[in-house]
């Protein structure tokens, strides 16, 4: 490796979630494999400034874009000389002093200024013409940047990233070096997104043993949360807990096993007996926020129960037989016996779910809620998970809709403006598309609901449930603790019309109609076990096929919906080469931001809630420009202009294929489902069920009817632990 010492001259590229740098240095000596003054290097690092002095060791590269670079394994500000300290104090890391400051204090203390105050900040006060009061200032703020740095350029050298170490130093402060020294492992329980793996090199670096408790203890937490957070379970049974410990630390279940009790001794854990599938009960291990979140649901929803009070109290008199011959003279719409039962329930019931599949008129029955409520002039409020699920309970009531975390007042902090303290001023809450709710939202909702209000919950039960942890909708319905409607008639059905008809018959555990003989849904098959052929075809009819017969934009219309990331036909491959046909290099500008290669006209979904730009974790839109120099892209999501930083990015992924999951809430023209044997293990029936129902006018299957088969036949989706449905069915009973 060689070490080149320089000036920074331009910061090309940077990105805040994980360091990445490109730079522009003038090196103190000529550099012979350098064909300029300046070179190009790229690495991670804190955040830099033009002027710095720094040192970087790695190794020459040829990039096949941007030509010879320097890639860095290490950068390290360099600060020897008194105008090196000049440019360091300057460059505004340190609240209060700018330039002229910065000046005063390298003039009085020179070249070892930043050793001197590191040591002694309260010498601030010998600068010439400081006054007491800014001297003490200043030395507080140097006292907090001097940790941070230390802090900062530690965990650097391990690996973290800047928001990780952001994070990091939040929560513990100047003991940040200490906790990494004695107890990494907490910090992959407490630091999201800092992995097992990381913590594990750096406690082999700092002498723990493979064996040590802290090392076993902090494996069995981690073990547990990633089943609370990848696979959704509020708990686990102990013995897959030990399992999952046991794999990842490489050590046997014996000792993983005492790691729980110790931990349980430590209240890390909370222990308690749960249903185990369908063979009774066995011990399970909860996280102790997933444990009090789950029994917070439990009392809140039981009292909304219990309670007879009702801010509806103009119900009692309500005229529900005049009321639903005045919907149908003056709108045309005729409820059912059953939809005028779920009407009726909502309003007369603390609790109800309306729920049922495509086109059996759960709409329908809500916009008739909503004229009720509407008629008695009670005040409510229209809400869902999603921005993108609350636009389409927009269009389809004509009302204000709005997501969950704008309705609670969701805060850059974490925090929620609603809660028991302050709840919101309404006398019923309809939720849409519930399934997709996770027991830690749902939980913030219930806090936020005043005395007497009703609760509406609409969604799809047999749709997947929610990414995060819980089972909210399914654990309702089956506790008894609600007023449930099922609507099970189809109403939205032409003749020549197979997408809901399919959607049900794969829900019944029946074969869909492959015969390709409806307007709106077909079936092309490549030969058993032919990935590659699989792919191509599916590329086709995107490009071609769906376009040429039906008008639709391939971009703007059509969306391929995947089981897996990964193989031949995941969603990974299916956006390479979907980019590739539709939006070719050759037409189009190229950038690269937070590590990713998007071009203009790209199709992109944002993949986490970004309350400042306003976007949510599902909104797809396009990239419409892209400005190097200000270091943001502009991109229409849904008619509306967002400005991204290059940092904000990092959420961004191509969209022209997406996983079945992330497109809960949404509705598309067309949608296309790659259906291979290859994803073996994905095939269930919830899944495809789902990615038809997303279908507004067209469904294309691409793929083996041998695999379509295995999904229909596949009932036995993977449990998901859940124990709000149990404590409510409980409890219930026993009253």
């Amino acid at each position: 490796m060689e070490t080149i010492e320089g000036v920074v001259e331009d910061i090309i590229y940077y990105n805040e979630e994980n360091g990445y740098t490109v730079l522009s240095l003038t090196p103190t000596k000529a550099q012979p494999k350098s064909e300029s003054e300046e070179i190009v290097v790229v690495g991670k690092t804190l955040e830099l400034h033009p002027g710095e002095s720094i040192r970087v060791r790695g190794d020459w590269a040829v990039h096949k874009e941007y030509g010879q670079q320097f890639k860095a394994d290490t950068i390290q500000v360099v600060m020897e000389s008194a105008e090196d300290v000049r440019k360091y104090l300057a460059s505004g890391l340190i609240p209060g002093i700018g330039k002229e400051m910065a000046n005063r204090i390298v003039k009085h203390f020179g070249a070892k200024a930043v050793d001197i105050l590191d040591a002694n900040p309260e010498r601030m006060a010998e600068v010439p013409e400081m006054t007491p009061k800014r001297a003490t200032v200043l030395a507080n703020a140097w006292m907090e940047a001097r940790g941070k740095r230390r802090v900062f350029m530690f965990l650097q050298n391990y690996g973290f990233t800047p928001a990780q170490a952001e994070q990091i130093y939040n929560l513990y402060g100047d003991d940040s070096i200490d906790q990494v020294n004695t107890d990494p492992y907490q910090l992959a329980i407490d630091i999201e997104g800092v992995g097992f793996k990381l913590v594990d090199q750096i406690a082999s670096n700092v002498g723990i043993r493979s064996d040590a408790p802290e090392r076993v203890i902090g494996g069995v937490i981690y073990a547990l949360g990633q089943l609370t957070t990848s696979d959704g379970h509020t708990y686990a049974p102990r013995g897959l807990v030990v399992d999952k410990a046991s794999e990842l630390l490489g050590i046997d279940r014996d000792t993983c096993d005492k790691a729980v009790t110790s931990a349980l001794r430590r209240e890390q854990l909370v222990r308690t007996k749960r249903p185990l599938n369908t063979t009774g009960e066995a011990e399970a291990l909860y996280l102790p926020a997933v444990y009090k979140r789950e029994k917070a649901c439990v009392e809140i929803l039981l009292n909304m129960k219990r309670d007879p009070a009702s801010r509806l109290k103009k119900v009692k008199t309500f005229k529900w037989d005049a009321f639903f011959s005045k919907l149908g003279s003056r709108n045309g719409v005729v409820l059912s016996e059953q939809q005028q039962a779920a009407v009726h329930a909502a309003l007369n019931n603390k609790i109800s779910v309306l729920t049922g599949g495509p086109g059996t008129g759960k709409t329908t029955t809500l916009r008739a809620v909503i004229e009720a409520l509407e008629t008695i002039k009670a005040k409510y409020a229209l809400a869902s998970p999603t921005g993108r699920a609350a636009r389409r309970l927009n269009e389809a009531t004509g009302r204000e809709a709005s997501t969950l975390h704008r309705l609670l007042g969701y805060t850059v902090d974490g925090s929620f403006v609603y809660d028991s303290e302050n709840p919101l001023e309404i006398d019923m809450l309809v939720i849409d598309e519930t399934s997709m709710v996770d027991l830690d939202l749902f939980s913030h909702v219930l806090e936020a609901l005043p005395s007497g209000v009703h609760l509406l919950l609409v969604g799809d039960v047999d749709q997947l449930p929610s990414v995060g942890a819980g089972n909210v909708l399914h654990d309702i319905i089956d506790s008894g603790v609600a007023f449930v409607t099922r609507l099970d008639a189809i109403f939205r059905q032409a003749n020549d019309s197979l997408i809901v008809v399919n959607a049900h018959r794969v829900n019944h555990g029946e074969m869909p109609d492959l015969t390709n003989t409806s307007s709106d849904f077909f079936m092309f098959g490549g030969s058993e076990g032919d990935s590659v052929g699989t792919l191509d075809l599916l590329i086709d009819v995107v490009r071609n096929r769906i376009p040429r017969k039906f008008g639709f934009d391939p971009l703007t219309d059509v969306q391929v919906l995947a089981p897996m990331y990964k193989g031949e036909v995941g969603i990974h491959t299916l956006n390479e080469r979907l980019q590739d046909v539709l939006n070719p290099a050759a037409n189009t500008d190229s950038f690269t931001a937070a590590g990713k290669t998007f071009r203009i006209g790209d199709k992109v979904i944002q993949t986490r809630n970004n309350y400042e730009l306003e976007v949510y974790n599902g909104d797809i839109g396009r990239v419409l420009n892209v400005d190097s120099t200000a270091q943001t892209l502009d991109i229409n999501m849904d008619g509306r202009i967002v400005t991204y930083k290059f940092g904000d990015a990092n959420d961004l992924f191509l969209a022209y294929a997406i996983s079945i999951h992330r497109s809960q809430g949404g509705e598309y023209p067309a949608v296309v489902i790659p259906v291979v044997t290859q994803h073996y293990r994905m095939l269930q029936r919830k899944l495809i069920y789902t990615a038809i129902t997303r279908a507004k006018k067209l469904v294309v299957l691409v793929g083996q009817r041998r695999a379509i088969q295995i999904a229909v036949e596949n009932a036995n989706t993977l449990p998901r632990y859940s124990g709000l449905g149990y404590l409510l069915a409980s409890k219930l009973n026993a009253q």
